[in-house]
């Protein structure tokens, strides 16, 4: 639902965000029913080819046509979650983000981390932790990291809703289909990054929703320091960052940046401070660490 109360002075800067630049800007009433372009049809990945992408020109059923009951009140809290995290579970979360920040469109946007087919998917064998993965330590690892908070109880409620939610984003897609929207599509950079051109493109095309400095502002969240993602989280690497720049920013302006622009603004952005998530020493116990592979 469309929030209202924005403040004279805010409803001017809203606008010029949506229709200018910005880097993950959460716009968080725009997919209360599902309306956002560039969503799964998921019927047609049910009655068609199962790992088939995603369908620009169909969308999501909206959070409002799921049933009455128990499981439908936690899809309903799942989706709350996602886009309002900082309401539900502060207690859990050590920064000013929320989980839209980077799943964008409440998880349903291609290329953008959604999470349509990933019940389907897990549990998983991940490198980084050299473990087989539920959904809920996988759950747990992004508010350890990109939310620089705790673990939510496993059998708490809100652990239930978020997990409900991305089985009702999953449901109808096969065990073991990954589908091909899932991540970020790896670019390489055809030169080495360049922070100081980095530092010129985000006052140029970023700072208009994230502030000169990084500060939170009426549409974009904190992209460094202690309000922001720390370093253990994915974000946190270059290339999974300049990937995710690159397919979705400047926002409703995705693949406008070239490879190396992206790849620019994702080293600014990781050479300025944030908090130290200490166990990211234990990373890749097996080795074969992507943050330690050279970049060019």
């Amino acid at each position: 639902m469309v929030q209202t109360g924005l403040s004279a002075w805010r409803l001017p800067v809203l606008l010029l965000a949506l229709l200018s630049v910005g880097l993950f800007s959460p716009f968080e009433s725009a997919f209360a029913g599902g309306a956002e372009g560039n969503h799964v049809k998921v019927t047609d990945i049910i009655h068609g080819d199962p790992a088939a992408k995603f369908l620009h020109n169909g969308t999501l059923p909206s959070v409002e046509d799921v049933p009455a009951g128990p499981k439908g009140e936690a899809i309903r809290y799942g989706f709350e979650l996602i886009v309002h995290t900082q309401q539900h579970v502060k207690e859990y979360v050590g920064n000013s983000l929320t989980c839209q920040n980077c799943h964008l469109g409440a998880g349903q946007t291609p290329h953008a981390a959604p999470f349509v087919g990933l019940y389907s998917l897990y549990p998983i064998y991940r490198t980084k932790n050299d473990k087989v993965t539920t959904l809920e330590m996988r759950i747990n690892s992004c508010f350890r990291r990109s939310m620089n908070g705790k673990p939510l109880p496993y059998d708490s409620k809100e652990m239930t809703a978020l997990v409900s939610y991305m089985a009702w984003l999953s449901e109808g897609i096969p065990v073991g289909i990954e589908i091909p929207e899932r991540g970020f599509p790896r670019i390489e950079p055809t030169r080495p990054p360049d922070p100081t051109q980095g530092k010129k493109l985000f006052t140029a095309k970023c700072a208009v929703c994230h502030g000169l400095h990084s500060e939170e502002t009426a549409v974009a969240p904190h992209l460094w320091g202690p309000y922001s993602f720390n370093n253990g989280a994915g974000m946190a690497r270059i290339p999974t960052l300049a990937a995710f720049i690159r397919q979705n920013m400047p926002r409703e302006q995705g693949d406008t940046l070239t490879k190396d622009e992206a790849y620019d603004l994702a080293a600014f952005i990781l050479s300025q401070p944030r908090s130290d998530f200490p166990d990211r020493i234990h990373d890749y116990p097996k080795g074969h660490d992507p943050d330690k592979e050279p970049l060019f």
